[in-house]
């Protein structure tokens, strides 16, 4: 390929075009034959579970997968219909106007396009850091509540015996084989086998089918539906970009972090939104990554994005050979292997792993699993995400403020933490070591204020008061103008007082503030020191003389310089 050629594509399509060869493809086309094989019976069950007709689930895992590969910048995830968005879409349309219908599937489409157009926006604009507000406790919340009502759908589905033994044989093989041959098309071995018990069944059990593929390839199809219903339709767009982002960018991180690829967030939203952009206009419902999908796409060797574009593309293959069989699979079967998958995307490994180390995100992730039972699921991915925000701004409003001070068992008599130092040497009467973990912003000022104020009060009441303060900002990375002002207070109080108010290693961002705001000035360079040692140094020669001949604790070094005898 010319130089000039190559540099093009890199640029349109990523680096990893320049690790396109033989192998490469070879490896990706083997890789997509396995993808293939898994969407084919997950697109028809997850269109079943979005309330369309089986097709749409195929057709979406054709276009938005080619698509997404080749615009997004993960290497490993393969778009498609997934089970969350399918069961999301089905809540928030089929309010409007029942499944199944002519106009219900061209409301789907709308939404479609519609939530292309947020997703599309939102990496065009390099947004893409409003994935981080989405927590993992409120997505392991909304999935699992989608797997409860993903189950409830389904069992639904069993009402006699001819449809529980179909499901329960389609369950039952799909989960042993998932169990001891996980590289195996499971899902694809578990309808067909309860196709062939289906076949079997006496007349009197006979259970209903799906009907045939009208085409295995999708036409352009411009969804017609009224303007009207456009102001009823972007909420539910809004919400469902938020629940398709949030999943996308998931499973990006997670296979980047097994595959050691760095992700870029804006083109993986770009990518994404692009791809529901063009499907909407081709049959296609609502697509996003799939970690059913690109984890065994990881797995079997796939090397770059052209793998899931040759997934689709023997996808496209399987159907059209295979229409007529398609055309046999039980509807029983799709809901059994709909139970297997609520099952999985439940995940109580997760939950208990959650319950031994934070009892927040449990409480967070739990609230959301409650609020998509009970409420509308446009909102209970909103309840999480908001609740996530509360919980990080009350941490963030309560920094840390510990105490500070000399190991008394070590040589070089390093600083430690007091409350948690049994052995630790006591305080100087004149001088408090403090070190500050956080950040000093309007949320948090009133918390830091109290402390400080908590500190004066006690420290002056004394008979020998702690006038003087050191603060140990190395951990303090951002403050705004009211902690500038809890500064500024604590600097006049000190002062007022006798005493005075020192800063050691404050960072360079916090030091440029402090400069605008004119704090620095107030402060005094000289108050600010790049050294512990050099700090206590200058501190200490503007200690009170008199306070310090009186002291039995002499603590500094400084202390023992002037009074050798003592000894600690």
């Amino acid at each position: 390929m010319p130089p000039a050629a190559l540099a093009f594509l890199v640029r349109l399509l990523g680096p990893w075009v320049r690790a396109v060869n033989a192998a490469t493809l070879r490896a990706d086309v083997q890789a997509g034959l396995l993808g293939a094989l898994l969407v084919l019976p997950q697109g028809i069950a997850f269109a079943s579970l979005a309330g369309l007709p089986p097709q749409y689930g195929l057709y979406s895992a054709l276009v938005p997968t080619v698509i997404a590969a080749l615009a997004g910048s993960s290497w490993h995830v393969v778009s498609g219909p997934t089970n969350a968005n399918s069961l999301a879409l089905a809540a928030m349309l089929t309010p409007l106007v029942a499944a199944g219908t002519p106009g219900y599937i061209e409301l789907a489409l709308m939404v479609t396009v519609m939530v292309g157009v947020v997703q599309t926006a939102v990496g065009a604009l390099r947004l893409g850091l409003l994935a981080n507000f989405i927590s993992p406790a409120a997505l392991l919340g909304f999935t699992s509540g989608a797997a409860c009502l993903i189950a409830l759908h389904a069992v639904r589905g069993l009402r006699d015996t001819g449809t529980v033994l179909v499901g329960l044989t389609a369950l039952g093989v799909a989960a042993v084989l998932r169990w001891k041959a996980a590289r195996w098309p499971f899902m694809l071995i578990g309808l067909v086998s309860a196709g062939v018990l289906a076949a079997l069944l006496p007349e009197r059990w006979a259970v209903h089918t799906i009907w045939a593929l009208p085409s295995p390839w999708p036409s352009f199809h411009v969804p017609d539906v009224d303007w009207a219903w456009v102001p009823d339709l972007i909420d539910k767009a809004l919400a469902l970009s938020i629940i398709a982002l949030g999943q996308s960018v998931s499973i990006a991180k997670a296979m980047a972090a097994r595959s050691g690829q760095r992700i870029d967030t804006n083109r993986e939203f770009l990518g994404q939104g692009l791809s529901n952009v063009v499907g909407g206009f081709f049959s296609c419902y609502l697509s996003c990554g799939s970690l059913n999908r690109s984890v065994p796409n990881l797995e079997a060797g796939a090397r770059t994005p052209l793998a899931g574009v040759a997934s689709a593309g023997w996808l496209l293959v399987l159907v059209a050979v295979s229409s007529p069989l398609l055309a046999r699979i039980p509807h029983a079967a799709i809901a059994g292997l709909l139970i297997l998958v609520a099952w999985t995307l439940l995940d109580l490994p997760r939950w208990r792993r959650l319950a031994r180390l934070d009892r927040t995100d449990l409480a967070i992730a739990g609230a959301t699993l409650a609020a998509t039972l009970l409420l509308r699921l446009e909102m209970a991915i909103l309840i999480g995400t908001g609740l996530s925000l509360v919980a990080y701004l009350y941490q963030t409003s309560r920094p840390a403020m510990r105490t500070m001070g000399f190991d008394r068992t070590s040589p070089e008599r390093r600083f430690v933490v007091r409350g948690d130092t049994p052995g630790a040497l006591p305080e100087c009467p004149q001088l408090k070591l403090l070190r500050m973990e956080g950040e000093v912003y309007f949320g948090a000022a009133t918390h830091v204020g109290e402390h400080l104020h908590a500190l004066r009060a006690h420290d002056l009441g004394q008979t020998a008061p702690q006038k003087h303060l050191l603060v140990m900002t190395k951990s303090m990375n951002f403050l705004d103008l009211a902690g500038v002002e809890v500064w500024d207070t604590e600097l006049r109080e000190r002062r007022a007082a006798g005493g005075d108010l020192y800063f050691h290693r404050p960072r360079p961002q916090v030091i440029q503030i402090w400069t605008r705001t004119g704090f620095l000035d107030r402060l005094g360079r000289d108050h600010v020191f790049p050294d512990k040692q050099q700090a206590i140094a200058a501190i200490y020669s503007r200690l009170d003389r008199a306070v310090c001949a009186r002291c039995a604790v002499r603590v500094f070094r400084e202390c023992q310089t002037d009074d050798p005898g003592v000894v600690i």
